[in-house]
């Protein structure tokens, strides 16, 4: 069965010229022209990625990807938007976007960006990787991507899993941004390295007791990150 992806955009010839490419793709489009009924599709019919606008009428493109997470739907979500400054970019992985792309974008970029999203999500998980990684008081539950501490159960995204997985699989070692960007992303295209540090943020608030002095995801001075139990 094809991989189901709901469209998220107000900009009626926008979203039906990405129905078109993506069905000509083999995928199974839907889409919502406002953010409301975007939030109620995307929870009822379970798509496999999501390509979410920014300003949006009834709700924004922000609170409809916090709720989602929220409501633990961790698919991709990459979101669209005419606007350019990186504090947009910051708020947007924030609260829990996978992927940025500014208005106008080339097709063939957004199209392998999905395809690349897609190979990501259902990557399998390695048979001799424990289901459950202890550091101190966190515990990391990779199979129901959830982090407990002391202070409650925070949620990871898929990337943020996916990023978290492969630190650990390669704990003691030094992986630079590049490698990051290859093996979870999957393609040598991407806005800046930047996005990196902006997930490794993310990471640290939910697994670090202190995320402004980590003692597990450490960074590397002209090299990367490395994570240390």
């Amino acid at each position: 069965m094809s991989d189901k992806i709901l469209i998220i955009e107000d900009d009626e010839s926008l979203a039906k010229g990405l129905r078109l490419n993506l069905r000509a793709e083999g995928y199974q489009v839907d889409w919502a022209s406002d953010g409301l009924e975007g939030l109620r599709k995307a929870v009822a019919a379970a798509p496999d990625l999501i390509i979410l606008d920014l300003m949006m009428p009834k709700m924004q493109g922000l609170e409809v990807c916090k709720k989602l997470r929220q409501k633990n739907v961790r698919v991709p979500i990459m979101m669209l938007t005419a606007k350019g400054d990186e504090i947009d970019k910051v708020v947007g992985f924030e609260v829990g976007a996978d992927d940025y792309m500014t208005k106008p974008f080339g097709l063939r970029e957004l199209l392998a960006r999905v395809k690349a999203h897609l190979r990501r999500d259902r990557r399998e998980v390695r048979s001799d990787r424990p289901q459950v990684l202890k550091i101190g008081d966190t515990e990391i539950d990779f199979a129901q991507y959830k982090v407990t501490k002391k202070n409650g159960v925070h949620v990871l995204t898929s990337l943020e899993m996916d990023i978290l997985l492969y630190l650990t699989d390669h704990r003691d070692e030094v992986v630079t941004r590049d490698v990051l960007l290859d093996k979870i992303w999957g393609f040598e295209k991407f806005p800046t390295t930047r996005t990196i540090d902006n997930h490794i943020l993310k990471l640290r608030k939910k697994i670090e007791d202190d995320p402004n002095h980590p003692r597990h995801i450490l960074s590397v001075y002209g090299g990367g990150y490395r994570f240390i139990e």
